[in-house]
Formats: C-alpha cells, structure tokens, sequence
C-alpha cells in the first residue's frame, strides 16, 4: 500500500476496514467451491519423518543451537552448511532409503524449532539482539563525486549504496499501460546482485523480486518528492545491494532518501524503512524488530513499513500463517514506529537537510509560463526557432501544451540566456521602448535589424542620427549590436530608428530649461 503520512491508527483501521469488506467475496468464492470444487486431496505425512528428526535431535540438536548462537552471519552460514552435510551423510548411512528432499525438509523444521523456540520462550534471537532492538547504522553522503546526490547506507550486515541522477523531461520513461500511455518522471531500480549475499551468478535483467522491491521503495518515496511545477527535474534513483542480511528493500528507502537530499531534491522529510517479523505458537507470539535474513526465512511474517517521522508512506506483509489478528498488527505498527523513528534519527549522521542547491554538475532547470498562442512562435516554422535558441544557449527546451516551458542548461549563464531569448520572442513590443538588437542587412533604404528574438524591421536612412545618414553602409556591417526603438507599425511590421541618444539628450536638455 502507499500513504500519505498515515498515522498507524488510521493505517490499521484502513486495513480492518477493507478486511471486513472482503468476507462477503469470501463466503460466495467458499460457496462456489463447495457447489463446483473438487475434492481436496489428501495429504498423510511421510512415514520416515519421525524418524528422522529423532534422529537429528538426538545427535546434532545441541550443534545445531551452538551454531545459531554465531552472531556473524558468515560464520553462522559456513557452519550450518556443514552441519547439514554432516546430518545427510549420517541419515543416508543409517537408512538408504531416505531421499534428499525429506532430509533437507525435516533438518529445516528442526532449525525452525530452535530459532522459534528462542524467540518465544528467551526472547532471545540469533544476533544477540532484544526483540526491538535495531542493529548499527551507519549513514554517509556524496562519496560519488560525479554523481548529482549518493549515498551509503548500512544496517548490520545490509548496506545499498544509492545514487540519483536529475535530468529533463525529455528523460522521462514512457509508460505504455493498460489505460493508455502516459509519462513517468521518477524512476527507482533496484539491483541484487548475487555476491551481495556471498553467492557466485549470472547477472541479467532485473526479475520479479528486483521489481517488487524497487516498486515498493518507489512507493514508500513518492509522497514526499516536491510538486513538478515546484522542482521540473526528471528523478532516477538506483540502488545498487552490496550486502544483505535483513531487508535490503527498506534499507534502500533509507539509503534513496539521503541520495535525494545530498542532490538537492527539496523531499517534504526523510523517509527511513524498517522490516519487522512474527513468531506465533497458537496464542503465544513475538514480534520483532528489523528481521534478519534467517529470521525471515524461519519466522511467520515478514511485515515492512516506511514513513516520516509523521506516519506512514508505504506498507507490504508477506504472511505465512492464517491467524494474524488486529491486536498483532496494532503491535508491529507500533514497534515499527518506534524503529522507524531509531533509524531516521541515525540517518541524520550522514545528512541533516536537503542541500539548497543541486549538485554542481546537475543541469539547471528553470520553468517560465508562456500563452498557448505564442507556443508556435517559440517552435518557428519546423522547429527552426527553438533549434536556434537550443543551439546558442546549449540549453534543452521542452514545451508543454499548456504553454508551461521547461528549460534545462549545463550552467546558469545559458539558462538566464535562453530565458531572455524566449521572453524576447513573447513579449509584445511597444512604441517608445529602447531595444538592442543587431544589424541583419544593409540596404539603399537603410538597416534591416533584428531584435527581440525572430522579430525583424527597418531602420529607414531618414531615422539615423545625422552624421550617419549618408555614411551607415560604411560605418555597420552585418551583425554589429545597435540601439533602437519602435516609432509606429506599419501593417504590423514595426518601424525602428535609431534617433535615441538625440532625442534623450534634447528631453534632457528641456529639462534642463524648465528648471532655470
């Protein structure tokens, strides 16, 4: 699910709310397979199980808990990968017929009943840790030089390094969904690579665990992200999993949210995420706070909240039971909390605020609003005009059907450039107004000169100052900058001259008189 900074009482009465509503669609599909279900099969356990795990707890019970007191998951890994093969070896000599996967599936139960029993009945867990305990964190920013914002992240033995990327909106990914096409301009991928969790593989495409994980850190971000009209950049965040023990989905939310804030992105807060976990014996459970990978794989629920430090902005739960009860999510909402709010706290080490400004080598964007009727002045004729001022400035240009223009330049310079080359094209001139332009053309009738941006007209000889009536086409040459101004408009097209400084120097001198 994704909120808007949903308080956790709320959130729990919108899940109790949709819970209720769903049990009339479950009473008619219950219906529908007692009218139209076949009969369920009938599955008797195998007749070696007892055997076997008589057998494992006599034997490697004691070696099997000495090892999930290893608090080093490494260490712990290596010698639990041994005990197994120890296990198999000693089952298969002492009876043939066991096969591989009943062994492998029995020792999981065994395993399964020491983690559990430690939780429920010692409170105790494979870390160390009490059960709302948060492993160390450790938060850094701007270890990527070049990049617009980065960020290290690491929870225990998790760690993501994070990296956003600002660009324009002709960056934006093109949607093609169901409803129609669209344009997405925030995008967040998710990278888990093998050796982040010490194994040796392929590494392809994104799959189905990659998109889900990176789609639900998207979620838990996106309420915070700043207006498009308000911040016109195009965002893409991309995490990149180091290390894994535990949720490395949340820790990227964490690591993310301080990649936006070191590239100046203006986030409305932090966003941080924690992972909690559930072990439930009929009435009797624990929950427990910031879930290794072990506990995830032998626990019963696997229960992830994001948020601000004013509620909640993403939620997922993966269930393995059938007996969630309120109560028990009323407790995990309010342990998440609690961790949520350890956590952004810890995150305050790396980065405070959201910078004030973007990254140095971020492009510069700037928006301006235009009328609709000037959009195709702006384009010119096959794009002409818009390829000049994209030329001259080295700026990128889009324009939005609402006259909204977006400008994206390498510096401020060839922003401010490109800003006054549109206003220049939209603005209307006036009679009277002093504009620079440049000379475009030198005729027997004077200087054809071009201002405001596309706009064009003629200096007619009878309106350049008397010493350059009868010498202009010596004195100008094609492109020299010169002042004028609009005297009238002769069937639209403006009349310029160039009788400026005489006619400020005689309006200064009439001054001048009137005061004496």
């Amino acid at each position: 699910s994704e909120a808007k900074e949903l308080s956790e009482d709320i959130m729990l009465k919108a899940i109790d709310f949709g819970h209720a509503h769903l049990q009339p669609i479950l009473e008619l599909l219950e219906d529908l397979k007692k009218e139209c279900g076949k009969t369920p099969w009938e599955v008797t356990e195998n007749s070696h199980h007892k055997d076997i795990w008589e057998k494992i707890e006599k034997n490697y019970f004691s070696k099997l808990e000495e090892a999930y007191q290893l608090t080093q998951k490494q260490e712990r890994s290596t010698t639990l990968k041994e005990i197994r093969s120890a296990i198999a070896a000693f089952l298969k000599e002492s009876d043939a017929t066991y096969s591989d996967a009943l062994i492998k599936s029995v020792t999981k139960s065994v395993e399964q009943k020491i983690v559990r029993d430690q939780l429920l009945h010692q409170k105790k867990r494979i870390d160390g840790r009490g059960v709302e305990d948060i492993r160390p964190i450790a938060a850094e920013v701007g270890l990527l030089k070049r990049s617009h914002g980065s960020a290290l992240f690491t929870r225990g033995e998790t760690q993501v390094i994070a990296s956003a990327t600002l660009g324009t909106g002709q960056d934006e990914q093109i949607i093609d969904a169901l409803e129609g096409e669209y344009k997405e301009s925030f995008m967040l991928h998710y990278n888990f690579p093998p050796y982040s969790v010490g194994e040796a593989g392929r590494i392809a495409g994104p799959g189905r665990r990659e998109i889900g994980h990176g789609k639900l850190a998207w979620r838990a971000l996106r309420p915070v992200l700043p207006e498009k009209t308000d911040f016109p950049y195009t965002l893409r965040l991309v995490s990149e999993v180091t290390e894994s023990n535990g949720s490395s989905s949340m820790a990227t939310v964490c690591g993310c949210s301080l990649a936006l804030m070191d590239a100046g992105v203006p986030i409305k807060k932090s966003v941080a995420g924690i992972a909690m976990g559930l072990v439930k014996e009929k009435e009797d459970y624990v929950v427990i706070s910031d879930i290794l990978g072990d506990e995830d794989a032998l626990g019963d629920m696997d229960f992830k909240v994001a948020g601000t430090k004013e509620g909640i902005t993403a939620l997922q739960m993966d269930i393995k039971i059938t007996s969630i009860t309120s109560k028990i999510m009323q407790t995990a909402l309010t342990q998440a909390k609690a961790g949520r709010l350890h956590i952004l706290e810890e995150m305050k080490q790396g980065i405070e605020e959201t910078r004030s400004s973007v990254h140095h080598h971020a492009p510069r964007m700037t928006t301006l609003k235009i009328a609709k009727d000037k959009i195709r002045d702006v384009i010119g004729s096959g794009g002409s005009v818009i390829r000049h001022i994209v030329e001259i400035t080295g700026a990128k240009i889009d324009i939005e059907d609402d006259g909204l223009v977006r400008i994206a330049a390498p510096d401020a310079d060839a922003s401010v450039k490109a800003i006054e080359y549109i206003k220049n094209i939209v603005v209307e001139p006036q009679i009277g107004v002093k504009y620079e332009g440049k000379v475009a053309k030198i005729s027997e009738y004077g200087l054809i000169v071009n201002f405001l941006g596309a706009r064009s007209g003629l200096v007619h000889f009878s309106e350049l100052p008397e010493e350059l009536k009868h010498t202009y086409n010596q004195k100008f040459k094609e492109g020299d900058t010169v002042q004028i101004r609009i005297i009238n408009f002769d069937r639209g097209r403006p009349r310029l001259s160039m009788k400026i400084e005489n006619t400020e120097k005689n309006k200064k001198n009439k001054k001048d008189d009137d005061h004496q």
